[in-house]
């Protein structure tokens, strides 16, 4: 609109001026043009002359620039046609009008955007070759985009499962400096978290709490497998399970999850005394049927008082077959044979387990009744075939 509004004013001056000159002028110009004679030109002719070569050459500019934009309008009408296409799932076409729309383009961002969703419409129809060649060029690009396509191929590497090049390329990213944004940290978490480097993921998912507070249960379950994976290679080595363990948070400590997997641990180490107090500091804030097994697990001369404490949980959770179950066991190794099958029946009517009828089965070869062993083997063998 300004445009047009611009050429009528200057239509409107040109048309003034030659009506003045027309009126008020009776004026001539010489022009010469060697080598021939000289000429005399009207002045109003010379000026119309003047003018109409001044806007045949205006416009001639306009069309020339016109042309020149065509290229750049083309490269962003089919990036725009590629992202439409890309987000309804037509990642054929999408393919096609990105492809285009990169090798016409002559801006960085518009470039990136179609290397991005041709990369990834290849991808998603399992081009292999064009998803890899559009990506080549991401760590050689040298303009404000490079993170843009550094991301892209990050996260198709890491889909891919290639975790350990993934990793490579984002030292590469983070040489553009500044604040990661919480999808590159979240892309880093995951491949940090499939080749077991558990610090990094400790790490990162602090950060990202932090960032996002709402998503606080996700990124603490990631916490949690960490740790346990720590305590895991921990095991090992006792002062290094002393250190890291003890190094937790006292909110960490108290996680079942956390406590099940230093309890392990611990009874790996053969440290039954550190193994049982953790689970009846546990059990006290939160009742877990993993810890309780475990509790039968790790035997020493503490038996007595295991039983004792036991016992207490037991009128908590009168009707509890895996706290009845650990009784059991825990009065078999005392040798309190009567209390020992008292217990592992009433798991067992509570409810059935192969667990408990193996260990009334060997209690029974204990005591020498040998027909009542191999009756409950037979029904831990039709229990195991039954959940299969």
């Amino acid at each position: 609109m300004r445009l047009i509004l611009w050429v009528l004013v200057l239509f409107a001056a040109a048309v003034a001026v030659t009506l003045a000159v027309d009126e008020y002028s009776t004026g001539t110009i010489m022009v010469e043009i060697p080598p021939y004679e000289k000429q005399e030109i009207p002045l109003d002719y010379a000026i119309v002359g003047v003018l109409a070569v001044f806007f045949a050459f205006y416009f001639l500019i306009r069309l020339l620039g016109g042309l020149l934009n065509l290229r750049a309008i083309r490269s962003e009408s089919l990036m725009m046609d590629g992202l439409q296409a890309f987000f309804v799932g037509d990642y054929a076409l999408a393919r096609k009008y990105a492809k285009k729309g990169f090798k016409l383009a002559n801006e960085s961002l518009i470039r990136s955007i179609n290397a991005v969703v041709a990369a990834r419409s290849a991808y998603e129809l399992g081009d292999k070759a064009t998803c890899e060649a559009v990506l080549r060029g991401a760590e050689d690009d040298t303009s404000d985009e490079k993170a843009l396509r550094l991301t892209s191929k990050i996260d198709l590497l890491i889909k891919e499962g290639r975790y350990q090049e993934a990793l490579s390329t984002f030292g590469k990213l983070y040489e553009t400096g500044g604040l990661q944004p919480t999808l590159v940290l979240q892309l880093e978490m995951e491949a940090q978290r499939q080749v077991g480097n558990w610090d990094s993921v400790l790490e990162i998912s602090g950060i990202l709490i932090h960032r996002h507070p709402l998503n606080r249960n996700y990124f603490e379950k990631i916490r949690n497998e960490a740790h346990v994976e720590n305590l895991k290679r921990k095991s090992s080595d006792l002062e290094s399970l002393n250190k890291y363990w003890f190094g937790l948070t006292e909110h960490e400590q108290s996680n079942s999850q956390l406590a099940a997997a230093a309890v392990r641990a611990y009874i790996t180490r053969g440290e039954c005394a550190v193994a049982h107090k953790i689970i009846e500091q546990n059990v006290q804030n939160e009742w877990n049927a993993e810890l309780i097994a475990l509790y039968g697990e790790c035997l020493n001369y503490h038996v007595n008082r295991q039983i004792e404490c036991a016992e207490l949980w037991l009128k908590a959770q009168p009707n509890n077959a895996g706290l009845l179950l650990t009784l059991g066991k825990l009065c078999t190794h005392c040798e309190l044979w009567g209390k020992a099958q008292n217990y592992l029946e009433a798991s067992i009517s509570v409810g059935p387990s192969t667990t408990a009828y193996f260990a009334l089965a060997q209690l029974n070869e204990k005591l020498g009744k040998h027909e009542m062993a191999m009756d409950n083997y037979n029904k831990a063998v039709e229990l195991t075939l039954k959940k299969k």
